[in-house]
């Protein structure tokens, strides 16, 4: 019988011991995705190059074996304030850590040492695929005119496939989104400046490798490089002399805050961005300006980029 690409799932949790299956469930763990690519087994190998008397090939042995998945979640809050959304272990699984006030926000930011790691479950119309230890990277979306979303790709350790019958799954959790667009999106500000933009993107760029070694096979996370690109009005040079900062390499803080109704609102901040290549775009006949993004880290370290659930 044919398996049905739309009977996919995937099941997330954070695991207490590196690489120890965490078992999640469809009832507590369940991410509503969209954009699903799962790569079940990804394989370093080295062929043998035997001397043979004749042609062909030689079998290549594999070194080591894993898995990838990659998709697309909404950002939006949980609803209730203080209450961690239900996306927050996959940010936790890209080297982000998670601070709740309680009946206050959720605060999500970079960190550098005691990462932790995900169990991952892909269960494709009955067929199981587990990625065990897995860690990865994120990007953010906010254009004008979309669903304000984050791109997940994570790498982890490979699992015999078996076949297990799909859980019942629990997404009331995940609350419908607002669009993005000027009623429910606000207070953008880049370099001191209240923006009127079209395109916002942040791509945390987490550097994520699967590691086999004699002793060790893991998947590490070892540096991050955060960067993204905008697209804004174009302002008078009197507003904001954008060619200069980007020659001078001036940093300045970036703010936005997407939702309108508290416990719905999610708040994105970096207290140092430098903006490079500044260039004229259209748009309706208005002047655009497309600009890169690097994000840097402010005098504390690990505070390039923090979301906020409030």
């Amino acid at each position: 019988m044919s398996l049905s690409n739309r009977k996919r799932l995937i099941l997330a949790k954070i695991e207490t011991t590196y690489g120890t299956d965490s078992t999640p469930t469809g009832a507590a763990n369940a991410i509503l995705v969209s954009d699903l690519k799962i790569t079940p087994i990804e394989s370093q190998l080295v062929s043998r190059d035997l001397i043979r008397p004749y042609f062909g090939n030689s079998e290549q042995l594999a070194v080591a074996c894993y898995a990838t998945v990659g998709f697309s979640v909404e950002l939006q809050a949980s609803g209730t304030l203080g209450t961690a959304p239900k996306w927050g272990p996959l940010l936790r699984g890209c080297a982000f850590n998670e601070t709740i006030s309680a009946g206050v926000s959720v605060v999500y930011a970079p960190v550098s040492n005691a990462l932790e790691s995900l169990s991952i479950y892909v269960n494709v119309d009955g067929v199981l695929h587990k990625l065990l230890g897995s860690r990865g990277t994120v990007s953010f979306n906010l254009d004008a005119g979309g669903i304000p979303k984050m791109q997940f790709q994570f790498t982890g350790l490979f699992a015999p496939v078996t076949d297990t019958a799909a859980p019942t799954v629990d997404f009331s959790g995940f609350k419908t989104p607002l669009t993005v667009n000027s009623q429910n999106t606000t207070a953008y500000t880049l370099h001191g400046v209240s923006a009127v933009y079209s395109k916002l993107s942040i791509d945390m760029a987490c550097d994520v490798k699967h590691r086999t070694v004699v002793g060790a096979d893991l998947v590490v996370l070892t540096d991050r490089k955060p960067a993204g690109s905008t697209s804004i009005e174009m302002t008078s040079i009197a507003t904001k002399d954008w060619f200069t900062a980007a020659k001078l390499g001036t940093t300045g803080a970036l703010s936005i805050t997407h939702g309108i109704t508290a416990g719905y609102k999610v708040k994105v901040d970096a207290p140092a961005v430098q903006i490079s290549k500044p260039d004229y775009g259209d748009e309706d006949n208005v002047v655009m300006l497309n600009m890169g993004l690097a994000f840097v880290p402010g005098s504390s370290g690990n505070d390039e980029l923090t979301i906020t659930c409030q």
